[in-house]
C-alpha cells in the first residue's frame, strides 16, 4: 500500500520497518527456544509476592523446564498435535514453564482466567474440549463441578510459590493452607507440576527425544491459542490464534517501540498473562528482547507491587486506566515513583487524560496508549514513543491498515467518527466453532472491531466509545467517555462510569456511576461541574454514588453491568 493510503507511517521512527511480510519464526515453540538460546543465564522471570519473597528461574531454566513438560505432554499423558490444553495460572513461575511446554508439544493452549466459578470454567471446558489442564492449588477445588460436562483426563497442579527457594514455599503454603485458608483438597486425580517436569525429563533422556519432531506437523497458520474474549460486551467466544497471528503482533509491536533495549529491560506484569495484551506483549514480546519479567500474582491491593519497585529496577511497565489512576493515587508511589520507568502503556480500557497527565506529573516518564482487541492478538495501533498524543490511541501498526466506515460499511470523511475496522496479518482466524459469529466479525478480510473512532488529519485515530455502549439522547449521539474525561478531572471523583438509562422524554438519558475520592461530593455540584464543560444534553440526568464500581479480573469497568442492574430495577 501507498504511503499516501497509510499516512501514519510518517510518525514512525527511521529504523521501523512500514511493512513485515512474515515472522521470523514458523511457531511459537521454534520462538521459545531460539530466544533461549541466545539469552542463556539472564533472569527470565520472578515471581515476587507482596512481603518480597521470590524466586526465578533463568532463559535456560525456563527452556530445559518447558522441554521436559513438552514431552510429558507428548509421551506420558499422551497428548497429539493440536490437542487442547488448557492453563487456570496467575503470574507466576508456572505459567510460563506450561505456556512454552504446549507450544513446544504442538498443542493448543487455551487461557482460563484463575478467578472463573466452576460454572464459567464448565462453559469454556464443554466448548474448548481441553484434553489437559494445568492449574493453580488455589482453584482446583472447582474442578470437580467444572469438569461435569467435559471431563479431562490429565491434570497437573501448580502452586503461587512453584520453583521458588524451599523456605519461602514453606512459609507461603502454610500461611494458604492454615492461615488464609485458600487452599482446598483436590478431588481429582493430578499430578503435581514439578514432577510432571521430572517425569518428562527422565522419559526425555530415555528417548532422547527432538522436541522438534512434535512441531513438524504443524503450519504457521494453524491454531496455536484459543483466546476466549472477556465477554464485557456479550457472550464469551473463542479466538482462533494462529501462530502467525501471534508471532507477526508481538514482531509488529516490538517494531514500533524502539524505546527497548535487548537484554536489559526489567518488565514489571501485573496485568495477567491469560490477558491477550499481557500474554503478547509482557510474557512473548519482552521474552523476545531478553528482558527480565516480574511477575504479580495478585496486584490487588496496589501495595503487593510496593517491593516489587523497590527491589527491581523496572524500566517498562502496562496496565489499564484504573491501575495507574489507583498508582496515581498510593502515598507510597507518589514518595517514591520509579526511577528507572523509560514509559509505561495502557490499553484495555480508554485512558482518561486526567489519569495519564497525572501519571507523567509523578513518573517523568508518558503513559502511552494503545488499543486493540482480542480478536487481533491484540495490537492495531499505539502512540510513539516522543510523538505521544493525549485521549489518542496513536497509530497503526506496520502492516496494519485500520479506517472507520459508517452503517453500511462506507467509508466516512477524514475526521468524522464512524466504526473502526481493521486488516493485518494479526487479525484472527475465527471464532472457535462459531462460524455465523465469524461472518459478523469478519468481512473481506476486515474485522469489525464495534468501537466508533475517528481518524485525524495526519493519521492519529481516536476511540470516541464503543458503539454498544452509545447513548442516544432526544436524537443526539453521547459518547460515555467523553463524560467519564470530563466527571474524571474532578478532584472529588475516583472513579466513574457512565451509561444510558431510559427515559420517556428523551428516550435515553445519560446516568453516572462514581466512587468519591472527596466524601463532601454531591450530585448538583456533579452537575454543575458537567455543565460548565459540557453541553446540556450530555449533562448527567442521574448521578449514584458508589462504594466501588464492577470490574473485570483486569480491572476493566463494566459498564453492561451496571446497565443490567438498571435494567433488572425499571423491570
Amino acid at each position: 500500500m501507498l504511503d499516501q493510503e497509510r499516512p501514519w507511517t510518517a510518525f514512525y521512527g527511521p529504523s521501523v520497518r512500514k511493512t513485515i511480510d512474515a515472522p521470523q519464526h514458523r511457531t511459537i515453540g521454534g520462538f521459545v527456544s531460539a530466544i533461549a538460546d541466545v539469552y542463556q543465564d539472564r533472569p527470565a522471570f520472578t515471581t515476587c509476592l507482596p512481603n518480597g519473597m521470590n524466586g526465578t528461574l533463568t532463559y535456560r531454566q525456563a527452556d530445559e523446564m518447558s522441554d521436559a513438560l513438552a514431552v510429558y505432554l507428548r509421551e506420558i499423558a499422551g497428548l497429539s498435535a493440536g490437542d487442547r490444553v488448557a492453563i487456570q495460572v496467575p503470574n507466576c513461575l508456572g505459567y510460563p514453564i506450561a505456556a512454552m511446554a504446549i507450544f513446544k508439544a504442538g498443542c493448543v493452549l487455551v487461557n482460563v482466567n484463575p478467578l472463573y466459578t466452576a460454572e464459567e470454567m464448565a462453559k469454556q471446558f464443554e466448548d474448548a474440549q481441553p484434553s489437559a489442564i494445568v492449574v493453580v492449588d488455589m482453584f482446583a477445588d472447582k474442578l470437580v463441578d467444572a469438569m461435569k460436562g467435559h471431563p479431562i483426563p490429565n491434570v497437573i497442579v501448580t502452586r503461587v510459590a512453584e520453583f521458588l527457594p524451599k523456605m519461602p514455599q514453606m512459609i507461603v503454603g502454610a500461611v494458604q493452607k492454615y492461615w488464609d485458608k485458600t487452599i482446598h483438597p483436590i478431588e481429582v486425580a493430578h499430578i503435581r507440576l514439578p514432577d510432571a517436569v521430572n517425569a518428562g525429563r527422565a522419559k526425555h533422556a530415555e528417548l532422547h527425544t527432538a522436541l522438534e519432531g512434535y512441531r513438524t506437523t504443524i503450519d504457521p497458520d494453524d491454531v496455536a491459542c484459543l483466546q476466549y474474549t472477556g465477554g464485557t460486551t456479550g457472550v464469551s467466544k473463542g479466538a482462533m490464534l494462529t501462530h502467525t497471528n501471534i508471532l507477526m503482533n508481538m514482531e509488529q509491536t516490538m517494531e514500533l517501540i524502539e524505546q527497548f533495549e535487548k537484554g536489559k529491560e526489567v518488565a514489571l506484569t501485573a496485568l495477567p498473562l491469560y490477558h491477550v495484551f499481557a500474554f503478547t506483549v509482557n510474557f512473548l514480546g519482552l521474552y523476545s528482547q531478553g528482558a527480565h519479567n516480574i511477575l504479580i500474582p495478585n496486584p490487588r491491593p496496589l501495595s503487593n507491587l510496593k517491593r516489587a519497585f523497590e527491589n527491581y529496577k523496572i524500566t517498562w511497565m502496562s496496565g489499564v486506566n484504573t491501575l495507574f489512576n489507583g498508582l496515581n493515587g498510593e502515598i507510597w508511589f507518589q514518595d517514591t515513583p520509579p526511577k528507572h520507568l523509560k514509559f509505561a502503556s495502557s490499553g484495555g480500557m480508554a485512558t482518561q487524560g486526567v489519569v495519564a497527565e497525572r501519571w507523567e506529573e509523578l513518573t517523568g516518564k508518558p503513559l502511552l496508549e494503545g488499543y486493540g482487541l482480542t480478536e487481533s492478538s491484540p495490537i492495531l495501533t499505539f502512540n510513539p514513543y516522543g510523538k505521544s498524543r493525549l485521549n489518542s490511541i496513536g497509530v497503526p501498526l506496520p502492516s496494519t491498515d485500520v479506517k472507520c466506515v459508517d452503517e453500511d460499511g462506507a467509508d466516512v470523511p477524514q475526521g468524522e467518527p464512524g466504526e473502526l475496522i481493521a486488516k493485518g496479518p494479526q487479525i484472527m482466524k475465527g471464532y472457535w466453532n462459531k462460524p455465523e459469529e465469524t461472518a459478523k466479525t469478519i468481512q473481506n478480510g476486515w474485522l469489525l472491531t464495534g468501537d466508533i473512532g475517528l481518524m485525524e488529519e495526519d493519521g492519529y485515530f481516536r476511540i470516541v466509545d464503543r458503539k454498544k455502549d452509545m447513548i442516544l439522547v432526544s436524537g443526539f449521539n453521547v459518547y460515555p467517555n467523553e463524560i467519564e474525561d470530563v466527571i474524571a478531572a474532578h478532584p472529588g471523583v475516583e472513579e466513574v462510569a457512565v451509561i444510558g438509562v431510559a427515559d420517556g422524554a428523551s428516550g435515553e438519558a445519560v446516568k453516572a456511576f462514581i466512587v468519591k475520592r472527596d466524601d463532601t461530593l454531591n450530585k448538583d455540584a456533579v452537575r454543575a461541574y458537567c455543565k460548565e464543560h459540557l453541553t446540556a444534553y450530555k449533562v448527567p440526568k442521574a448521578v449514584e454514588f458508589r462504594d466501588e464500581l464492577p470490574k473485570s479480573n483486569v480491572g476493566k469497568i463494566l459498564r453492561k453491568d451496571l446497565r443490567a442492574e438498571e435494567t433488572k430495577a425499571e423491570g
